[in-house]
């Protein structure tokens, strides 16, 4: 399998300056997922969609995931008293395509909330941007980091849809009842030459794991934050697992930029104490490669997506740390439900389309409810700012269906 020549020669030269010939694996991650010039998110690599992409999104499914998120942020502005400007900041942004079934939406259903509507778009990937910039040309949207975001500035919602999940995690195994972090080094050029099975040999990676003390007091801090104490029983030698440092970062920068408003979070996960089962022994990373998933990173380097779930109490307590109130929290399926899926499914059939543009149409809208897919992914809505009136108006999206 095909890694990046430039990309590997980058890391095994960051590699080379440590004094102990190794860097985490979140740091690994980082430069696979993020260098500037060869990452997968910057390099023309990445590939989203059905169509020869690594991976499709709930966007990927049409215009009415983003549509009812729509109907969702007009319900926000409401309740913070229809304010003079509502900024929408979607981070993370794909291809832009969410973003354009928003506004679309917005401007031909809400003329009054599209006229107030500020929709800025952080993106990390120069290429993503480019695309997305090229989409959205006929909408007004700006692109800017996060930290370029003044303190305190923003009234409207942050929000991202399978962003953090895409964050560089640490990660850490359990020797001797130990916890001890995972770090990646050169491979020996010895292994590869002693390897007899050929096929097997040309697959091996430039890097290979070692362990040893955690790189920083903060991953035991963050056990501590959930509640998860490997000293129990049940934890044997061999677990092992992720700590996503790098998303308590993010929140801590999304939550200062924040005034007034709201955060939500869409992304696959679990509550700290599903996340950290003993019986879930290998943790949740994930690569994709061509709608193929693997647990090998080292592979591919460059030229696939790695991922890990979202542990949402980690969210949950961060955010509350941050001046963050949590609104809820629900599954997508229900979410989505809630917020006139449902009305759409059932108008489907008065609709003049062909049978095989209504049942494709179905199947969609079915896919984003699928509890073992897309519709068991998490919704966690935060707050900032809001008086007690606007706390008591429960929005509609965390309305349980009758």
């Amino acid at each position: 399998m095909d890694s990046n020549p430039a990309l590997c020669a980058a890391i095994a030269s960051v590699i080379a300056t440590n004094p102990q010939q190794r860097i985490t694996f979140a740091e690994f991650m980082d430069m696979v997922l993020y260098h500037p010039e060869h990452g997968y998110y910057s390099s023309n690599a990445v590939k989203l969609g059905f169509e020869g992409g690594d991976f499709f999104t709930s966007v990927h499914l049409g215009h009415d995931f983003g549509e009812l998120l729509a109907e969702q942020f007009l319900q926000m502005w409401e309740i913070l008293g229809r304010t003079e400007t509502f900024c929408l900041v979607e981070m993370g942004a794909g291809q832009g395509l969410l973003a354009s079934h928003i506004l679309k939406y917005c401007q031909q259903q809400y003329p009054d909330f599209y006229a107030v509507l500020e929709y800025l778009i952080v993106e990390k990937s120069p290429s993503l941007r480019q695309e997305q910039q090229q989409r959205l040309q006929d909408f007004s949207v700006r692109w800017c980091n996060l930290e370029e975001i003044p303190l305190n500035s923003i009234t409207g919602c942050f929000f991202s849809n399978e962003l953090v999940d895409a964050l560089p995690v640490h990660q850490f195994i359990l020797e001797a009842g130990k916890l001890r972090e995972i770090y990646v080094t050169p491979s020996k050029e010895q292994g590869i030459k002693g390897e007899t099975d050929s096929s097997l040999a040309a697959t091996m990676s430039s890097f290979v794991e070692v362990t040893g003390e955690l790189s920083t007091p903060r991953l035991a801090e963050y056990l501590d934050l959930v509640g998860i104490d490997f000293a129990q029983s049940g934890y044997t030698d061999g677990y092992r697992s992720e700590i996503n440092l790098a998303a308590l970062d993010w929140l801590s920068i999304v939550a200062d930029r924040l005034q007034c408003g709201y955060v939500l979070t869409i992304d696959y996960g679990y509550p700290a104490s599903r996340y950290y089962n003993p019986r879930r022994s290998q943790g949740t990373l994930k690569c994709y490669y061509h709608h193929r998933h693997h647990d090998n990173p080292y592979i591919n380097i460059g030229q696939q997506d790695i991922t890990a779930h979202v542990d949402f109490t980690a969210l949950e307590r961060w955010g509350d740390r941050c001046g963050l109130d949590k609104v809820g929290f629900t599954q997508q399926g229900l979410f989505l439900m809630a917020l006139g899926l449902g009305s759409r499914i059932a108008a489907l059939s008065y609709q003049e389309q062909s049978i095989s543009q209504l049942l494709q149409r179905r199947e969609s809208l079915h896919e984003l409810l699928n509890p073992l897919g897309l519709g068991g992914f998490g919704v966690l809505v935060q707050s900032k700012g809001l008086n007690e009136k606007q706390l008591s108006q429960p929005l509609k999206g965390l309305i349980v269906p009758e």
